[in-house]
Formats: C-alpha cells, sequence, structure tokens
C-alpha cells in the first residue's frame, strides 16, 4: 500500500497566516510531506500584534488529537502554541498514550510582535514534562533564558544552558536571531554529542519575520519525517527558512513584520511504498 509521509502540528491559529497552524501547513506542504492539525487557539492576529487569543477547550484538543491518532500514525509531530496549563496536560496524556515518535517543541512564548502567548504559569510545565518527552527544542534566546533560568551574555553561559536543557530534552537548538551583528548563529546541542554544532547564515535585511520560528520548527519535524537525522534535519531546516526569508525579504504584505515566502520552491508530496496496514 502507498501513503505519505505525514506530521502533525498541534498549535494556534493566525488569522493573517504567516505563523501558527497556517505557517506550519505552507512548510509541510512545501517540504512534501502532508499536514494534519490540532489547534490548540484561536488567535486575532496580524503583522502588527496579537488582538485577541480564544484557547481551545482541553475535551476539543482531546477529541482533536484522538482523532488523528487513532486513524493515521504521524511520522513527526511539531508543538507551537499551548497557552495554558490544561491544554498542555491535554498534550502530555495523549503522547503517554499514544506514544508518538519525532516531537519538536517550539517553546511558544512571545509572538514576532512582543505579545504574550503563554500563561507564565505554564513554564515549569513545559520544562520538567514536556520537554522530556520532545525530541528537540527550539527556543529563542529570551525563550532559552527562561527555560535555563539565568541570563546568557557570552559563549560560557550560553553552552551552560544548552548542557542544562539538554538534561531535559535529548536536542536543543537555541536560536540566534534576537543577537545584533551581520550574522545569525544558531547552536545545535545533543545530550550525547560534546559540545555543540553551529549554523551560521548572513543576516537578511528585511521586516517579513513573521512566523520564523513556527516554520523552522515545522521544517525540522517535516525532514525528521522524511526519514533524516536530527543533524541532518536542523541543516536542511535552516537552510529552507534562510531561503524563505530570503525570498520574501522585499515583499510589502501587511504594515509591520511580514511573512517569510513558505512557497519559493514548492516540491512534491512524497508519496511511500512501505506503508502497513492497522487492519
Amino acid at each position: 500500500m502507498r501513503t505519505y509521509r505525514t506530521v502533525l502540528s498541534i498549535a494556534g491559529s493566525d488569522s493573517i497566516g504567516g505563523a501558527g497552524i497556517q505557517a506550519d501547513l505552507k512548510t509541510f506542504s512545501a517540504l512534501g510531506v502532508y499536514g494534519m492539525t490540532a489547534i490548540t487557539a484561536l488567535t486575532a492576529q496580524n503583522t502588527q500584534s496579537v488582538l485577541h487569543i480564544l484557547p481551545t477547550t482541553p475535551e476539543n484538543l482531546r477529541l482533536q488529537l484522538e482523532a488523528v491518532f487513532t486513524d493515521v500514525t504521524p511520522d513527526a509531530v511539531k508543538i507551537g502554541m499551548l497557552h495554558n496549563e490544561s491544554l498542555i496536560e491535554v498534550v502530555l496524556r495523549a503522547f503517554d498514550d499514544y506514544k508518538p515518535q519525532n516531537i519538536v517543541l517550539d517553546p511558544v512564548m512571545i509572538s514576532t510582535s512582543g505579545c504574550a502567548l503563554l500563561s507564565p504559569s505554564c513554564e515549569d510545565l513545559i520544562k520538567n514534562e514536556l520537554m522530556p518527552r520532545c525530541n528537540i527544542a527550539t527556543p529563542n534566546m529570551p525563550e532559552t533564558q527562561a527555560l535555563a533560568g539565568f541570563e546568557i551574555n557570552d559563549m560560557a553561559s550560553l553552552n551552560a544552558a544548552g548542557e542544562a536543557l539538554t538534561k531535559l530534552c535529548p536536542a536543543v537548538l537555541i536560536k540566534g536571531g534576537h543577537s545584533d551583528g551581520n550574522t545569525v548563529t544558531d547552536y545545535l546541542f545533543e545530550a550525547d554529542r560534546p559540545g555543540s554544532t553551529s549554523f551560521a547564515m548572513q543576516r537578511i535585511s528585511t521586516t517579513n519575520t513573521h512566523g520564523t520560528g513556527c516554520t523552522l520548527s515545522s521544517a525540522i519535524a517535516a525532514h525528521l519525517a522524511l526519514g533524516y537525522d536530527m543533524q541532518q534535519s536542523v541543516a536542511l531546516a535552516k537552510d529552507y527558512i534562510s531561503k524563505a526569508i530570503y525570498y520574501g525579504a522585499d515583499v510589502t504584505f501587511g504594515r509591520s513584520n511580514g511573512p517569510v515566502n513558505h512557497l519559493f520552491a514548492p516540491r512534491q508530496l512524497q508519496i511511500i511504498n512501505n506503508y502497513e496496514s492497522k487492519d
């Protein structure tokens, strides 16, 4: 039997289409995997700000996850905005029940426009319960400092944060987009490898960065679903997000932080032949 490579996104909806579920689905499609969703919240947002957040009820999220997991086994899972403790607990129970593989956590705390997307009380739950169930987390610098519990101001403190977080999650990609300078460097820490692997790119002069974190984590999940290992998946995802930023850099969209160009070179949906029926 033939089927698709599949990725499930557990995240919030973005009405402007540049981040969240919408960005995830565009990324999955661009990279040739079939995207599925469990929506955690409806947001009213645009390129300037988040106007309103309406969280999904825990029961509705539970049923969304049940609907997917009892019918299709995802090859990877991407987690984005979870917003509150009740929704995180639903996700934890689903992971314990269905035991999905290749889980990528983007610990979304603050939007590109600076709006809070996560209740402060959720940080401990993400750190102590969710991260240990995931294969990789992709925090930016402010999120890394919140999770590590100390300020990062040099390579020594960055390495200390990476080492601390890999005691919770097997791999952590600390993103460097908030740093200054002409080069943006992300650092991949893995529990079974000493030190870190750096991924550097030339900073692209643009304000079109809405949804870059969502897109990068979704690209990692897509490549894991396609069978690449962690290092390869991060490298390929970094190449994808760099090109998506580049090809959308000079486009005017909205009044502030526009989206990246997810579909600069879409691939055909991958079909595999080794699917085994559950029946």
